[in-house]
């Protein structure tokens, strides 16, 4: 499992949300969902299909849930991060 340069953007962007809104689980919250890349690992079609090659993995659920956007390149045995959002939001900042 790989992140894409854009990611560490992406989980900034989300620790700045939560800092503003909760900050108690700010870090907390950025840790879980980087530990739930880990699931990846072993299963790196687990995610729904998001066209062109790619896949959605789901993290937590409702206000607390997060969506990680990777495609899976089965020559090097790779699931690349491209981008996570909250699930409340409308789209992801690239790709």
């Amino acid at each position: 499992m790989r992140l894409a340069p854009g990611v560490i953007k992406d989980l900034d962007r989300i620790v700045e949300h939560l800092h503003h809104h909760e900050s108690a689980a700010a870090e907390t919250r950025a840790g879980e969902i980087i530990s739930a890349f880990d699931v990846l690992a072993d299963n790196p079609l687990i995610g729904r299909p998001a066209g062109d090659d790619k896949r959605e993995l789901l993290i937590g659920h409702g206000a607390a849930g997060y969506v990680a956007l990777y495609c899976y390149l089965p020559v090097i045995d790779t699931a690349l991060i491209l981008a996570v959002r909250g699930q409340r939001e409308g789209g992801y900042a690239r790709p």
